[in-house]
């Protein structure tokens, strides 16, 4: 495995380079936890570019080495890194294959779970704690600590939107008895109305409910792209003819090909927004007890920019 320390330098000076070529982007998830101090180290890199950037920050990456390695396309079921499916969700994937472990880089041009622009939110390479909190509300269970963290982290530098981010009973308890969320948070996430005096056995199955409700939403939203790279993944495969390590730009030329054929532009959009919402609530209510429903937190903020 590529040391920490190698692999940061490594993220670091793409994301300076491709900056200072006016290209809008920033590092998110795991190494942007490991920036802020709430994780340890992270295997891969995430990142978040501007849309209509995409064909620059792919020429970026065709380009730059990694132990003397260029990258390629990660295996068949990478999309295409182009602004018209990036504007739906899809990411894109990339690899250096090092050994004995590759090299990895996923770009997302909307943020999962956003409820703001994230370009507004740059501090420096990385965007700030509150866009990487709410990507961590994800359907695995090593990831919500992460964004306690940084709640906690939010609420220090005095943002009272750190209160959205708090996912554990005790912490939520210790900041609420310090002072009360604003009532316009409160709208947002109704769980926050019951601290710091509230049956503690309820506050925890509301907060069980709340993570049950993002993980079944974190769910469907997959499904709904693996839907569609299914018979995607298959025709790449079939154009690529067993070549696993095609140059970026000859990769990408069949992906374009293959995406068009099979991967509609905005795969969310179209099967509705507010359903997906009312899915994943229904959901809840069958998992934990349909009166938790009420308590939910309105999470169609949370599609900013699709």
């Amino acid at each position: 495995m590529i040391p920490y320390a190698e692999l940061e330098d490594f993220f670091t000076r793409l994301i300076s380079t491709a900056q200072s070529q006016g290209i809008t982007c920033a590092i998110t998830s795991g190494m942007a936890c490991v920036h802020f101090g709430v994780a340890a180290t992270t295997k891969d890199c995430d990142v978040l570019c501007e849309t209509g950037k995409s064909d620059e920050f792919r020429a970026l990456i065709a380009k730059t080495s990694l132990r003397g390695l260029l990258p390629n396309y990660r295996g068949n079921i990478s999309p295409p890194l182009d602004a018209r499916w990036m504007r739906g969700g899809w990411t894109a994937h990339f690899t250096w294959k090092t050994k004995p472990d590759e090299t990895c880089l996923d770009i997302f041009g909307i943020a999962p779970r956003g409820s703001s622009s994230w370009e507004r939110q740059l501090a420096g390479i990385y965007v700030r704690p509150n866009v990487v909190a709410e990507m961590k509300r994800t359907n695995r269970d090593r990831d919500w600590p992460f964004a306690t963290a940084l709640g906690g982290q939010i609420l220090d530098e005095g943002n009272t939107d750190g209160w959205l981010h708090l996912h554990d009973a005790d912490v939520l308890r210790l900041c609420s008895i310090q002072g009360a969320p604003p009532e316009q948070l409160m709208a947002r996430r109704p769980v926050l109305r019951l601290t710091p005096f509230a049956d503690e056995l309820k506050v925890k199955r509301l907060l069980m409910a709340e993570r049950a409700f993002w993980s079944e939403l974190d769910l469907l939203r997959v499904r709904l792209y693996q839907k569609y790279l299914r018979p995607y993944t298959s025709a790449v495969r079939r154009a690529a003819a067993g070549n696993r390590s095609l140059a970026v730009d000859d990769s990408h030329a069949l992906r374009l090909t293959c995406a068009l054929e099979h991967l509609p532009f905005h795969p969310l959009r179209d099967f509705g927004l507010e359903k997906m919402v009312l899915e994943a609530k229904t959901n809840t209510g069958l998992l934990i007890g349909p009166d938790v429903i009420d308590w939910l937190p309105a999470a169609e903020h949370n599609f900013h920019g699709l």
